[in-house]
């Protein structure tokens, strides 16, 4: 059974941080040659976006820990059991990605 491209970019720490960064990277490349954005006017609009994008996805998919015998001594018992943070970091960016350019093509935003 193959693994999603998905799976295989979250498996690490590292490699979803650099597919974060170079994604990153296109979108605020894209946005100063084709839109006439300065670099840091890209750079804000897209982290307010991923922010606000991020705390919208987070609580999806999350079940409390059922097992009383894995929760540990100060542990929330809503505390979600697998959060998934890379998966979610790397949906928030598409995600993200997918609102700011329609930002950038429905708002004259040229030299923000």
């Amino acid at each position: 059974m193959a693994s999603s491209p998905l799976r295989t970019v979250v498996a690490s720490t590292p490699l979803t941080i650099l597919t974060v960064a170079v994604l990153l990277v296109i979108m605020v490349f894209v946005a100063v040659k084709g839109f006439a954005l300065t670099v840091f006017g890209a750079f804000a609009l897209y982290f307010v976006l991923w922010w606000t994008f991020l705390f919208a996805i987070l609580p999806i998919g999350n079940a409390a820990e059922a097992d009383p015998q894995r929760l540990v001594p100060g542990q929330d018992p809503g505390a979600p059991a697998s959060p998934r943070l890379r998966e979610k970091a790397l949906v928030t960016t598409v995600v993200a990605g997918i609102a700011f350019f329609a930002a950038l093509l429905i708002f004259p935003l040229a030299r923000l």
